[in-house]
């Protein structure tokens, strides 16, 4: 086998730039020679029969680089598209331990049937060297694990053969699952071209072999142990459950309670692969949570440990090991900004861990308003374009944070600290703020503009604000309201009106603090009509249709005049409804009617999409972000979802899960909803009617 030396710097990748000198972002290079203002002078590994062999010349600067090992480089060539290898190189967690793969370490890989679990046995050196310096590309011989439980017994001649980018999960060999019912396929064998053996896989560093034998040893302890307690678990906890016969699956916490039937406390959990006999997130007839088929799994707590690929082990009075943030490659920051994220790239961009912008000393509130406004939409993009000569140097950290976002679909921590360091404020980088100081330092100071919102109250004159508060008594509304309902009557009881319609609209719930809110639960409006809330417009008469005159907040509760609905009346109608006895104390008050505007003219209205929802559950803020115009395309994002390694040293795992069980909740008609049980509802759902923040809507004028 060829030996894994390192020469520093020897082989790179071009991870930015366009086109420079015959490199352009994604290829592989060798260095020949370094100029004195810093670039680089190397040859280029290019495709055809001899992709090993560098054919040509070019010129890149070393900043616009990425280091690589020449094992890595090997690994890389076998990618054939440039894109998948900067994609790949920007997961570096997944990246680092493929390098580090050995016969038997249990992968899943991408296959046109799905993703498919298997055992690495070889790896292959592919092509042909014309010269000791040339390269090999590498691949990986995958042999598929059937459904019988074993290996399957119709061996492939050759084994079927992938590169790094197809290789998406990895596990340690302690970890094989041969005892589970894996989700069985086929796999055609690939053209190798000109393919030898390598006799043997590369080695890991004792000290990553060590580390893993020291989590299972522990994991199999506590297990057998039966005086150990279990460790506390809440959703979204990692975990993994060891069977009778000692297979070890990881994954994470969605549910827990008491399913019908059973006894004590259970857990519902997401695993990392598909396994015959799990379900969707169904037990017993009964749907606790939403994933994918075959990966819901519901077991005792009491079966449950914290994942032993994250947790160290300690002895005694010995201390944890320290842990080191995975290296993240450079960020290409081209002068073109990175559009919004399309719903058809979204999922594979942003879903799993460490995605998204990773959370650092009480930063989720930044992270989550940060991450709503502007991974998916696009309705505040023309506010932070500004010409690069004229920009700030913060305005310009944030534009960074929001094109690494789209662009690579994480942000590491460095980033945000940086920009928060920019704010200004020593609070912000270190004490947990509210999103709506957040939100106006942002327009305020950082982007310099005219405030979101135009508002008129009791027709005085014109007053600029950011987000709008909901002020309201909890008498007025009942005990599930819906944003359109807490919107219209906090306006009319205050009498504000929008002296134009805005095109972002942030909603603030009327909640105080970390823990007091006025309702237990608020139905999110996935539209909003502030049609009746514009100052000097035209309006419907909520009786006849026509040019409306009057409105009367006493008659917005009248369950005979459909509650929640702002009531505006033409001269006629508006007599006979306040004729009736019931109505006869109430005060209607006149409208501004705009000139020239004929009785009968129809009234256009004036809609808002819901696009995000900021949520906050003991001090601890996460989002729900509509990424595409479908009813299901929905996410859910929290900065800091789980950790790894302790206060001192350690890191947070930001994680992105898709939700397409909250757009089927929000599809139903608003009576149901209404009517609703919160606690039947799936995780997800229930988290988002309970802990509900900010309602974030744009204008249709930009669609997501």
């Amino acid at each position: 086998m060829e030996p894994k030396t390192v020469v520093k710097e020897k082989y790179f990748i071009v991870t930015r730039g366009k086109s420079r000198k015959g490199f352009c972002r994604g290829c592989i290079g060798r260095v020949e020679a370094e100029t004195q203002c810093g670039e680089l002078m190397g040859l280029l590994f290019s495709g055809g029969s001899n992709v090993g062999s560098p054919k040509s010349g070019g010129v890149v600067r070393r900043e616009d680089t990425y280091p690589l090992t020449r094992h890595q480089a090997q690994l890389l060539l076998f990618v054939s598209s440039f894109s998948k290898r900067v994609e790949l190189l920007c997961n570096p967690q997944l990246f680092s331990a493929i390098c580090e793969l050995t016969q038997d370490d249990l992968v899943v890989v991408k296959h046109k049937k799905g993703h498919l679990p298997g055992l690495v046995k070889n790896l292959m050196q592919i092509g042909r060297k014309e010269n000791k310096d040339d390269l090999y590309m590498l691949g990986f011989e995958v042999e598929f694990v059937d459904s019988d439980h074993n290996l399957s017994s119709k061996k492939p001649t050759p084994l079927p053969l992938f590169s790094a980018a197809d290789i998406i999960q990895v596990v340690p060999s302690n970890s094989v699952p041969l005892g589970l019912h894996w989700k069985d396929g086929q796999c055609k064998c690939l053209n190798t071209k000109a393919v030898t053996r390598i006799n043997s896989m590369p080695h890991i560093s004792s000290r990553a072999r060590q580390g893993r034998e020291g989590h299972t040893e522990h994991s199999v302890i506590q297990n057998q142990s039966p005086s150990t307690s279990p460790a506390p678990l809440e959703v979204g906890s990692m975990v993994e459950v060891v069977s009778n016969s000692r297979i070890t699956v990881y994954g994470v916490v969605q549910w827990l309670g008491v399913p019908a039937g059973k006894t004590g406390e259970w857990a519902g959990i997401e695993l990392d692969y598909e396994v015959n006999g799990c379900s969707d997130g169904i037990y017993g007839g009964q749907r606790y949570f939403t994933c994918k088929g075959g990966r819901a799994l519901f077991v005792p707590v009491t079966k449950c440990s914290p994942d032993g690929r994250f947790v160290y082990s300690s002895t005694g009075s010995g201390t944890s090991k320290p842990t080191e943030i995975p290296p993240v490659p450079p960020f290409e920051d081209p002068e073109e900004d990175a559009p919004p994220i399309p719903e058809s790239e979204a999922l594979s961009l942003l879903e799993g861990r460490m995605k998204g912008i990773q959370g650092h000393i009480n930063s989720c509130y930044l992270d989550a308003t940060l991450f709503s406004l502007f991974s998916t939409s696009v309705t505040l993009d023309h506010i932070c374009r500004k010409p690069a000569d004229t920009e700030q140097p913060i305005t310009g950290t944030l534009r960074k944070i929001v094109n690494r976002l789209r662009r690579q679909g994480f942000v590491p921590t460095e980033s945000v600290m940086n920009f928060r360091k920019q704010l200004g404020c020593d609070t912000f980088q270190t004490e947990e703020k509210d999103p709506e100081e957040f939100i106006t330092v942002l327009f305020q100071k950082v982007f310099s503009t005219e405030p979101l919102l135009k508002l008129r109250s009791r027709r005085e004159t014109c007053q600029g604000a950011y987000t709008l508060q909901i002020f309201l008594e909890k008498e007025q509304m009942g005990q599930m309201p819906t944003v359109q309902q807490l919107l219209d009557t906090s306006c009319l009881s205050g009498d504000i009106k929008f002296d134009e319609a805005p095109h972002c609209l942030i909603v603030q719930m009327p909640r105080f603090g970390n823990k007091y809110k006025m309702f237990s639960h608020i139905i999110p409006s996935t539209e909003l009509d502030i049609t009746d809330l514009l100052y000097n417009s035209p309006r419907e008469c909520f009786v006849c249709g026509h040019l409306a005159e009057y409105e009367c907040l006493q008659c917005l509760p009248d369950r005979k005049l459909q509650p929640g609905r702002i009531k505006q009346y033409c001269t006629t109608c508006n007599t006979q409804v306040h004729s009736h006895h019931t109505r006869q104390g109430h005060s209607p008050k006149p409208l501004q009617v705009p000139a020239n505007v004929s009785p009968d003219t129809p009234v256009p209205r004036h809609m808002m999409q819901l696009f995000a929802v900021l949520c906050i559950q003991t001090s601890h803020y996460v989002s729900f972000v509509k990424y595409g115009p479908d009813p299901r395309s929905w996410l859910f994002f929290d900065s800091m979802a789980d950790r790894c390694g302790d206060d001192q040293s350690g890191f947070n795992i930001p994680e992105i899960r898709a939700c397409p069980e909250l757009g089927d909740f929000l599809s139903r008609p608003e009576e149901e909803l209404a009517r609703a049980n919160p606690s039947q509802t799936p995780e997800l759902t229930r988290r988002l009617l309970c802990d509900s923040y900010m309602f974030l809507y744009q204008s249709p004028a930009t669609p997501l």
